[in-house]
């Protein structure tokens, strides 16, 4: 994505994964509005951004609409951690479909063309494996995970209802478990609980058995994937997984996290939460065709520059390496 004055928008822009495609899109000479209600996103997030005449930061809630000029959306806002997403569920599901809704309505206005986060969710409990595109999933409709992974399908939904009935221009990406710098301590996610608790000293849990699995992507390569869905043919839709295929079991993660860290913490087990897939895994085949995409950190190098991370906003002092984005000439 390269600088020709375009207006780009990212909502949900101070969080996770929303500040690191903010910076990438700024760097690479766009001007983007960054929306964000703050819920469990900060502005530590876009601090290093504040100030650049390419960036502006709007306290705003989705769930209400927005009137501005734009001629790009990126849809990022939601919790995407299940401590955030129940903690009101019902706000969820808003923030998933009246988003959705307020979004479109804004792109249907401006002409914009618009990309949908969603999430590997969609696909629930999988019975298959790996996950491609075309299987619709395995989801409990009235479970306590249901107001994320529902939201989200009713977003797509959406979507693809404006790309049919409005002839909107749509990117839908299904995101896969992402880690990296400025993951919430607190979030709930695996790797964050990993660290956490290891560089705390505190007993690692492992729910289950442990040999649940999960797939890694480094938040670098999820933006690098994201920036080539959105610039991908006008006619391509997706839906686009876009993940990290390697596939680890908890107790190979929290093993890992150990070695890493150094930490003499111990691992316990602990019952498995309600409707938690026991295997992820993205086929990645339409991204690999399609966008020419695929990620290309090892867990265990983007688990460096995490620690570190982790280490700093833990207030443990600094660590051997901290995340450092990469400048605008490595960005698609």
């Amino acid at each position: 994505m390269s600088g020709v004055n375009r207006r780009i928008l990212v909502t949900g822009g101070a969080g996770f994964i929303g500040s690191h495609l903010c910076e990438r899109l700024v760097r690479s000479g766009e001007d983007v509005l960054c929306v964000d209600n703050y819920f469990t996103g900060t502005r530590a997030n876009i601090a290093a951004l504040i100030g650049d005449p390419r960036f502006e930061a709007m306290r705003h809630d989705v769930t209400f609409p927005l009137y501005v000029e734009v001629d790009r959306i990126f849809n990022m806002a939601c919790p995407a951690s299940p401590v955030h997403y129940q903690h009101d569920p019902v706000q969820t599901t808003k923030t998933s479909v009246h988003g959705a809704i307020n979004m479109l309505g804004l792109a249907k206005r401006t002409r914009a063309r618009i990309l949908q986060a969603s999430t590997s969710e969609v696909y629930g409990d999988p019975r298959e494996h790996p996950q491609a595109e075309p299987y619709w999933g395995h989801v409990n409709p009235i479970g306590p995970r249901a107001c994320y992974d529902e939201g989200k399908r009713c977003a797509e939904t959406l979507f693809f209802d404006y790309h049919r009935q409005h002839r909107l221009e749509i990117k839908v990406a299904r995101i896969f478990n992402t880690y990296g710098p400025r993951m919430h301590p607190n979030d709930g996610r695996v790797v964050s609980n990993f660290v956490v608790q290891a560089l705390r000293g505190d007993p690692i849990t492992v729910y289950g058995d442990g040999t649940q699995t999960r797939s890694f992507c480094y938040v670098d390569d999820l933006v690098d994937g994201l920036l080539k869905l959105m610039d991908s043919p006008g006619d391509e839709t997706g839906p686009v997984n876009l993940g990290n295929p390697v596939e680890f079991t908890m107790l190979q993660l929290a093993e890992l996290v150990l070695t890493l860290t150094g930490s003499s913490s111990r691992i316990v087990k602990a019952p498995l939460p309600a409707d938690d897939p026991k295997q992820r895994r993205p086929d990645i085949t339409r991204a690999t065709k399609l966008l020419d995409w695929k990620p290309t950190t090892p867990l265990e190098e983007g688990l460096k520059p995490t620690i570190a991370y982790f280490r700093l906003a833990l207030g443990l002092g600094p660590a051997r390496s901290i995340h450092a984005p990469r400048a605008a000439a490595g960005t698609p």
